[in-house]
């Protein structure tokens, strides 16, 4: 059984949806292994990616029973796991098109590392997120730097060390969440943002992540402005820019709408 399903419909907006109902779409290494290499083989046919999960959570996790058996294994092979772990967590934060994690239920652990890897969350009023890798006697490593990204190290300080869970509210205060709506709802506001995202240029969009990723943390130097500079000034003579500028000029939709 694929612990994932993948649907991309006419405008290029596919749904990855986390498919081990039974076992909450827990995380354990063929799922880790599964979903990094369809994150790697969807094509440029892709313009919006949507997470979601199917069952009564978006994902408990780690897999108990894995950890579990991890006892058994070698450090070699034990450091193996981590690793393709973290490597998936990088695939999806790296991913080249918009992100979209449609949560409801439980995300806990690594299910809110991945959370922490979207670029848009969109959560209903059941989600509720938690970093429970301390009350396992384990440490949330391999989502730390995406967490505290999203976070803030202040506020992961208390949630790392605690473990406690955060409901959709608190989770929107503190920014792990952009959007909290009702179940009902969630649909609608999923299509808002799938709509939004679509008006945008894809290579002007994933330039936009890489802009983001390099830029966060820099000192604002004459060396990063110089740099900046020429990054505008290669995309504005670009197809997309001209064809952007033309449909705005002439007020029309862009051919990527």
């Amino acid at each position: 059984m694929a612990y994932l399903t993948s649907e991309t419909d006419k405008r290029g907006v596919t749904t990855v949806t986390l498919n081990r109902p039974e076992q909450h779409n827990a995380i354990d290494r063929a799922f880790i292994d599964e979903f990094t290499t369809l994150l790697q083989q969807l094509n440029s046919d892709t313009r919006v990616l949507v997470i979601a999960g199917a069952g009564k959570n978006f994902c408990a996790g780690a897999d108990i029973n894995w950890m579990k058996a991890s006892a058994q294994l070698s450090d070699e092979q034990n450091a193996d796991d981590a690793r393709a772990l973290s490597n998936m967590l990088e695939t999806l934060n790296s991913f080249p098109r918009p992100t979209i994690a449609r949560v409801h239920g439980a995300a806990l652990g690594g299910g809110t590392g991945l959370v922490c890897c979207c670029d848009i969350v969109v959560a209903d009023e059941t989600a509720q997120f938690g970093f429970s890798e301390v009350r396992l006697g384990i440490l949330p490593a391999t989502i730390s730097p995406y967490a505290i990204q999203a976070i803030g190290p202040r506020v992961a300080r208390r949630y790392f060390l605690t473990g406690e869970r955060i409901d959709a509210v608190d989770a929107y205060r503190l920014r792990l969440v952009h959007d909290v709506c009702s179940t009902d709802n969630m649909n609608r506001r999923v299509e808002e943002k799938i709509e939004a995202l679509l008006s945008g240029a894809p290579g002007a969009q994933g330039a936009t992540k890489q802009l983001i990723a390099d830029v966060t943390g820099k000192t604002i130097d004459d060396t990063l402005r110089q740099e900046l500079s020429e990054r505008l000034a290669g995309i504005r003579t670009g197809e997309e820019a001209q064809e952007g500028l033309a449909a705005f000029l002439q007020k029309r939709p862009a051919s990527w709408t």
